[in-house]
């Protein structure tokens, strides 16, 4: 099966949660459930990442839902690609993901200021005596030159048994977790499953591809970052006879061999036309997130900048991408000033090929005034 650059690009759209009007009733955990997982992000130029990410699915969700749902053990946070929050109900296949996480920490050299088994039980000890504790109710410190992205001793330990599904996080102030003991936050049901690693590959496998609409062997592996190339390539070989081989345009005319569900005709089927909305993107967003994807199917070249220094920037510390229907029509620099109510446009790059008509210019100006609503901006300023 041959499919179009045009009907791809519309499955992932529709496979992301973007193809339809972001708005009516929400269901939150459902979105985040259909995604997969949303991505944590300490980054606030305008919303941090979870929440815009969120809010471009259901433009009725605010910013403290999501914490929210969190304490209410609806989803869980760890570790796929980047910190995350996932579905509490993923649980019982996430318990490799614990134990590959953790043996990756064991044998980098950087962890080796780590407390041994001793000190990290005196840290569960406190943690079960006083409850949820933040690396700031600690207070042990680096030896020596401080490196950059290191970290004192106590963090490495915390980082390391929360990586290792020891601890989980209770909830979040201000964007700083605090820890407790996974007992006290997980459901005994979930954390007690036992499933073995051929099923939890399989599992992650199945959910990555449905997700994904269509996906390269390479785009299931880095959907979760939670198996390897050779668990993913042995998965594809054990159900190939299972799996729709598809040839999959790019959006240069090149054809990529990918795998999809048995279902795919009649999700093909039911493609609707994605919204002609104009919508602001986050640079984290899960439908930009792999760069080789979105570069082959919207033949769009996009990187996040932050940690580029400034001089060797192409566009900005923080850009937004311009999705309209089922193409990028250009990037933003937007800023949100929350103690004087102002969002504001920076700087607007267009799209080769991409007429920036005064229809299209409303658009963006409809669309900043939606995500105003979502910082709490009174005032609007651009160009």
């Amino acid at each position: 099966m041959r499919l179009s650059n045009r009907m791809a690009r519309w499955l992932w759209i529709e496979a992301q949660g973007l193809s339809r009007t972001p708005t009516g009733p929400l269901d939150l955990a459902g979105v985040i459930r259909n995604l997969g997982f949303v991505q944590l992000d300490a980054i606030r130029v305008v919303s941090r990442a979870h929440h815009h990410i969120l809010w471009s699915r259901n433009q009725n969700y605010r910013e403290p839902m999501l914490g929210n749902l969190l304490e209410s053990r609806e989803i869980f946070e760890h570790f796929t690609h980047d910190a995350s929050l996932l579905p509490m109900e993923f649980l019982p296949m996430w318990q490799r993901q614990f134990r590959r996480r953790a043996a990756r920490i064991r044998n980098a050299s950087w962890w080796k200021g780590m407390p041994d088994a001793a000190g990290r039980a005196e840290i569960k000890a406190r943690i079960e005596r006083e409850g949820p504790l933040s690396t700031h109710d600690f207070d042990t410190r680096i030896n020596g030159p401080r490196k950059m992205w290191q970290r004192p001793p106590h963090k490495l330990a915390l980082d390391y048994m929360w990586y290792a599904g020891e601890l989980a996080t209770a909830h979040r102030r201000n964007f700083t977790k605090f820890y407790d003991l996974a007992e006290r936050v997980f459901p005994p049901e979930r954390l007690q499953a036992q499933i073995d690693d051929a099923e939890q590959v399989d599992w992650l496998c199945r959910a990555a591809l449905r997700r994904c609409g269509f996906a390269t062997a390479g785009e299931i592996q880095r959907f979760w970052e939670a198996m390897d190339s050779r668990e993913v390539n042995a998965w594809i070989e054990r159900n190939r006879k299972n799996l729709v081989s598809l040839e999959i345009e790019g959006a240069d005319g090149t054809v990529a061999q990918a795998w999809a569900e048995p279902d795919i005709d009649t999700r093909l089927a039911r493609l609707a036309k994605p919204t002609s909305r104009l919508r602001i993107l986050n640079p984290f967003d899960p439908l930009i997130r792999d760069r080789a994807r979105l570069k082959r199917l919207f033949g769009f070249d996009y990187r996040v900048e932050m940690f580029v220094p400034a001089a060797k920037r192409q566009w900005g510390y923080y850009v937004f991408p311009l999705l309209e229907g089922d193409r990028f029509v250009g990037r933003v620099e937007v800023r949100a000033d929350r103690k004087k109510n102002l969002i504001s446009l920076d700087k607007m790059w267009v799209e080769p090929g991409v007429v920036w008509s005064s229809a299209r210019d409303e658009r963006l100006s409809a669309e900043l005034s939606r995500l105003s609503r979502l910082t709490g901006a009174t005032e609007i300023r651009r160009p």
